[in-house]
């Protein structure tokens, strides 16, 4: 548990919990399915191990997950108590989509862009076989600008080295594109015709590519006119 407020209000019981730095991310990453260490990891790439494991030891004494030791790894999975935090998640992030303003460039992550991406395919929209994405970033450090989708109808993986096979599509794009789109801000259709985001590669394979992901739930958010400026 965090600092005590010392007030008897449930909301600022709830927060001595749930209001210390990534508290909710790592809630969000088991809610959207992650029950592995490592998976929560590349679902929140910039926390250390170490914090991470400090969260994730407070959220099971609070009751809120349970640790399942299980062979050679640990589980971690929500109890009743951390489920009913799902609503809530999902309510702060429509109310981020909402009214947060502009991302600023240090809020644009290609390794977290990839990881969402790669938990969100439609594997029922894949070809047939393995097909291969690669995606390139010419704006963004060189550490970090080529990226590798590995498709097939079972599973999905992100490489950040090339992982040897044939591409079949290469996604040439402006990250802010990208990340708008994935947000729901822009369209597909908006950022290819501008210009922002390219692919090239056989044709059905170009026009398919949008459908092989499933659309966020931050699409149908209404959107209202942005009050708070987030810091550069």
């Amino acid at each position: 548990m965090g600092a005590s407020y010392y007030q008897f209000c449930p909301v600022a019981k709830a927060m001595e919990l749930l209001d210390e730095r990534w508290t909710l991310l790592v809630v969000r990453e088991l809610i959207a399915g992650r029950q592995h260490f490592n998976d929560l990891r590349r679902g929140l790439p910039r926390m250390s191990p170490t914090l991470l494991s400090k969260r994730l030891q407070q959220l099971v004494a609070a009751g809120l997950v349970d640790r399942r030791p299980e062979g050679g790894e640990v589980r971690y999975q929500l109890t009743p108590a951390g489920r009913e935090l799902e609503p809530i998640v999902r309510a702060i992030g429509a109310w981020g989509v909402r009214w947060i303003g502009e991302l600023g460039d240090r809020d644009l992550d290609p390794k977290l862009l990839l990881w969402d991406m790669r938990r969100n395919v439609d594997h029922s929209a894949l070809p047939a076989g393995r097909t291969v994405v690669g995606f390139r970033f010419p704006a963004v450090p060189p550490a970090v600008r080529h990226w590798w989708l590995v498709l097939t109808p079972a599973e999905a993986d992100v490489c950040d080295a090339d992982p040897g096979h044939e591409v079949g599509v290469h996604v040439t794009a402006d990250l802010r594109a990208l990340v708008d789109v994935w947000l729901g801000n822009r369209t597909w259709a908006a950022v290819l015709r501008s210009g922002d985001v390219a692919l090239d590669g056989p044709a059905e394979l170009r026009r398919a590519l949008p459908g092989w992901f499933k659309e966020m739930g931050w699409v149908s958010v209404p959107r209202g006119t942005p009050s708070l400026v987030p810091a550069p």
